[in-house]
């Protein structure tokens, strides 16, 4: 068993989040698969700020698909802070900040794998998400940016000093 904060995991298998795959049904079917827990799809949070129901319908889910993280992407310290509010009072039991998608039209704006080059904003991020609400915070990374930039250590160190409870790694750049 696998414990992240209060979340108690029951497996040693945990099905990666995919960018239009991983909505509902097909959580559904992964967990009675063996699948430990259950991940949405990454969500932009300046979509969630701004209201949109496509989003935040992502994000709906059933209770057969318990425990569930909510996957979110952005780049902007008070609107990631204002989204985690919004989706906590949708009863996830973890939220995860993506720092791992490597999209040119995501990390090149500074989401996803772009965090990996601002690791002092992504460790404030990580901190006001923790102050802002009271599940646990995860994070998914990558090794690092490209071969010539491995920083996994120094991502983890930041993450870790800044109250992160735990990082999943996708282990290549």
């Amino acid at each position: 068993m696998i414990q992240i904060g209060n979340v108690k995991i029951n497996g040693n298998m945990i099905l990666a989040p995919m960018a239009g795959i991983s909505d509902s049904p097909y959580r559904q079917i992964c967990r009675e698969m063996g699948s430990a827990l259950s991940y949405t799809e990454f969500v932009s949070t300046d979509a969630i700020s701004h209201g949109s129901k496509r989003s935040i319908d992502m994000f709906r889910f059933q209770e057969s698909e318990r425990p569930i993280i909510f996957q979110i992407f952005g780049n902007k310290l008070d609107v990631i802070t204002e989204s985690a509010k919004i989706i906590a009072d949708l009863g996830p039991d973890i939220i995860d900040l993506n720092m791992g998608c490597s999209v040119t039209k995501i990390a090149h704006k500074g989401s996803g794998a772009g965090l990996l080059k601002n690791l002092p904003l992504a460790g404030k991020i990580i901190e006001s998400l923790r102050k802002a609400v009271s599940i646990p915070i995860t994070a998914k990374i990558r090794l690092g940016w490209d071969l010539n930039n491995l920083n996994y250590k120094e991502t983890v160190k930041t993450l870790e000093e800044s109250g992160i409870y735990a990082i999943f790694v996708h282990g290549r750049t």
